[in-house]
């Protein structure tokens, strides 16, 4: 694959939760979910909202209202109050903050061969996190939806992220964690694009997809 230009997501991509902060109405509880079964409600999770969205492009984007109901279904507790606060909480850009060891040097390096900039579904607020996690100067321009006031998989975001870079859709590949939104909105809009699928929710589907930034180099040469 070949590109002008490298367009990041930024959740589950180039930044994961803060469980802490993110599942604080279930430590209360004194419930502590693992890692292991976060992947697995994840993995069963995506591809059952790829078909909704597939199936009806006006469906509500609530990809984590369904992640959590499904994990509260596995923990057994059955709390909308709490799933409602888990949701909240994992939609505020603030509580992506852990980062991959060697993300920045991967970057670094992938910019010496390719432009390199964000699109986000976002609340206006990512550019601050990515600076904060410092990362942010990585990159030439950062799109984030809460700004643009349209959402992946809307063209519109798409067309404003290259737009901004000065480079066409041909010219730039798209690199993202769920396929309704990140890989369909991408390649409908005339990019390439590769799953950045740390779970293996996509694994056994003929998709580009990488589970890390190394790979990803090596994907690339």
């Amino acid at each position: 694959m070949q590109a002008k230009a490298l367009f990041f997501d930024v959740g589950n991509t180039l930044l994961f939760p803060n469980r802490k902060r993110m599942l604080q109405a279930l430590h209360e509880r004194q419930i502590f979910p693992s890692d292991e079964l976060l992947k697995e409600v994840e993995r069963q999770t995506k591809p059952e909202f790829d078909s909704l969205i597939e199936s009806n492009s006006a469906v509500d984007h609530g990809f984590w209202h369904m992640f959590y109901a499904r994990l509260l279904d596995r923990l057994e507790l059955r709390d909308d109050p709490v799933r409602a606060d888990l949701v909240a909480r994992t939609r505020i850009s603030a509580n992506w903050c852990e980062i991959r060891p060697g993300t920045r040097e991967a970057l670094g390096r992938l910019g010496k061969h390719h432009r390199l900039a964000v699109i986000s579904n976002a609340d206006g607020k990512i550019a601050e996190v990515l600076a904060r996690c410092g990362i942010a100067d990585c990159f030439e321009t950062i799109t984030d939806s809460g700004i643009v006031g349209q959402e992946k998989p809307h063209p519109a975001i798409f067309d404003a992220a290259t737009r901004s870079l000065g480079v066409s859709a041909a010219e730039s590949i798209y690199i993202g964690d769920v396929y309704s939104v990140d890989y369909l909105g991408a390649t409908r809009f005339g990019m390439q694009s590769i799953l950045f699928d740390v779970a293996g929710a996509y694994r056994d589907r003929n998709l580009p997809r990488v589970e890390s930034l190394e790979e990803l180099e090596v994907r690339l040469a």
